[in-house]
């Protein structure tokens, strides 16, 4: 009788967690979202003109005409009372400001996420890519089916397995919808062009933190080195453009990458040091080979981990505020290559705001 008695308890309060567990995330969806400022602008860019005078009567030829792109494009929102430094998120390869966004299964991404915790938020499409796609040199886009390629790239499995304990939500309209929010490119990809744009962005809005993901890293330490108004650098898993002062640079890392040996790229010592100015945190996450290995994916990414370390361990040398952080070593396990829209978004932003705490940058 007893045990009866305490199995309808459990049950009662089984059912009280989940459906507190169900309010805390309607609460989150559903509570007021106050906004005092919101628009878009572009930024940055160049400008080409052909020779000769616009004729009126023959206006679709291009003599006397000029072309604006290369810029990148910018949508913000401010809230009340904003916390003193906003955030500027860069997006990675094959991707737009949607990473930022609402996540593949629709919950709410990082830009709601730190509004919603008093930051001004500023989401960023880069030069020739998304809502930023005028582009003044030429391209060809081809129909090229590669979406299994990516899956496995980004680490959510090895197509059509996920891997075991993936945050990556598994239904597949959620998978479709992330397959959709991918984005190519419309001209080469400029890590100068990008990162001048978006230092442009900082002398319109002044001081902030630069958030950047995946191939956006490059572009965020030319960006941090180009403008002091960078007061700190948030990369989650970032691969190229590891930048090290002229006489350091580490030897290239081999790897089993689709993509070959992975190299870090020389700056003059004067540049390098304005990184170390400002404090500088890096996620990972899991299923990154820890020895080198003929899984490709995962080497790929072992790769782009021990390279941040040894660029961390240099930026420290040199007296600055440089930390890997490796998820998995944290006891936070199953994120893939987008953790901050992975299942435990919320945990991800969690730590991102103990940093922002810690640093005196909220």
């Amino acid at each position: 009788m007893k045990l009866k008695k305490y199995a309808v308890l459990l049950v009662v309060v089984l059912t009280l967690f989940m459906s507190a567990c169900a309010r805390n995330t309607a609460n989150q969806r559903t509570s007021l979202l106050t906004i005092q400022q919101q628009g878009s602008f572009m930024v940055g860019g160049t400008t080409i003109s052909e020779p000769g005078k616009f004729n009126l009567t023959n206006a679709l030829k291009p003599q006397g005409q000029t072309l604006h792109g290369d810029h990148a494009y910018v949508f913000y929102q401010i809230p009340p009372k904003a916390r003193k430094y906003p955030l500027v998120f860069l997006h990675g390869a094959a991707e737009s400001k949607k990473t930022w966004e609402s996540t593949p299964d629709g919950r709410e991404g990082f830009q709601t996420i730190f509004l919603r915790r008093g930051f001004g938020v500023y989401l960023l499409d880069q030069p020739r890519r998304g809502e930023a796609g005028k582009s003044t040199v030429a391209s060809s886009l081809a129909p090229t089916p590669d979406e299994q390629f990516w899956f496995t790239q980004f680490r959510i499995g090895n197509y059509p397995d996920y891997f075991d304990g993936s945050q990556f939500p598994r239904d597949t309209a959620a998978l479709e919808q992330f397959f959709r929010q991918m984005t190519p490119n419309t001209g080469n990809f400029d890590v100068n062009l990008i990162a001048t744009a978006c230092s442009q962005l900082f002398d319109r809005i002044g001081d902030g933190i630069l958030i950047t993901h995946s191939q956006g890293g490059g572009p965020g330490w030319f960006t941090a080195i180009k403008n002091e108004k960078v007061k700190a650098v948030v990369a989650y898993e970032p691969f190229s453009s590891f930048v090290f002062p002229v006489g350091e640079l580490p030897k290239p890392i081999q790897s089993a990458s689709l993509f070959g040996e992975l190299k870090g790229v020389e700056v003059p010592l004067s540049d390098f040091e304005k990184l170390t100015r400002i404090p500088i945190m890096i996620y990972y996450g899991d299923n990154i080979a820890k020895e080198p290995t003929i899984v490709w994916n995962k080497d790929h990414w072992r790769a782009g981990l021990e390279m941040a370390k040894i660029w961390a361990a240099t930026i420290n040398k040199h007296g600055g505020k440089a930390t890997v952080v490796h998820l998995p070593e944290t006891g936070i396990k199953g994120n893939t290559h987008f953790p901050f829209s992975d299942l435990n978004n919320l945990q991800i932003a969690a730590l991102l705001s103990d940093f922002l705490k810690e640093k005196k940058l909220d």
